[in-house]
């Protein structure tokens, strides 16, 4: 098993899932057992389900199968990203303003000012529980905002997490 959380996955392994509430647990769960797991969007041609996957390091695949199993997460199925698709498509990109920072993680954006962490603004997302999401979130610090995960159970809210916690790093510099 890896160190908690790391950015670069080898290994070339995916897990589909049906649907978004089963990544996000399994996610969840492979992280707090230390396995090095990545949420992704996987290539086109492996969704079966929900358009997010997790990358895992392949060797590791009778532990994790083993662990959701015991877990309760359903997923499709673990395979080997032998296709070619080396590059799996990133969720979280960074976008500076200047005085502001905007992260952008699928359809969801969430900016912020750069010298207080105040959320100025979120957007994007077609989910019911967006603008709920929104107020709670717009007018506060970083530190002082709900995670989105916490409130939300839709892809918007988790696209909006993954945006929340990145905008969490890079204002506490990169920690």
């Amino acid at each position: 098993m890896g160190s908690n959380g790391s950015k670069n996955i080898d290994g070339g392994g995916l897990v589909i899932f049906e649907d978004v509430s089963q990544a996000v647990k399994a996610e969840r769960v492979l992280r707090k057992s230390a396995y090095e797991v990545k949420l992704i969007a996987p290539p086109p041609k492996h969704r079966m389900g929900c358009d997010l996957g997790i990358a895992i390091n392949l060797v590791e695949k009778i532990g994790i199968e083993r662990l959701l199993k015991e877990n309760d997460v359903h997923f499709i199925k673990i395979l080997p990203n032998l296709d070619g698709t080396a590059e799996l498509v990133s969720v979280v990109k960074t976008t500076d303003y200047g005085q502001w920072t905007m992260i952008k993680a699928g359809n969801m954006k969430l900016a912020f000012e750069k010298k207080t962490g105040l959320i100025v603004n979120t957007s994007g997302g077609g989910c019911p529980d967006i603008p709920y999401l929104h107020a709670e979130m717009v007018g506060k610090t970083l530190k002082q905002a709900p995670k989105p995960s916490d409130l939300g159970y839709t892809l918007c809210a988790l696209m909006l997490d993954r945006a929340y916690e990145e905008a969490l790093t890079i204002w506490n510099g990169g920690n």
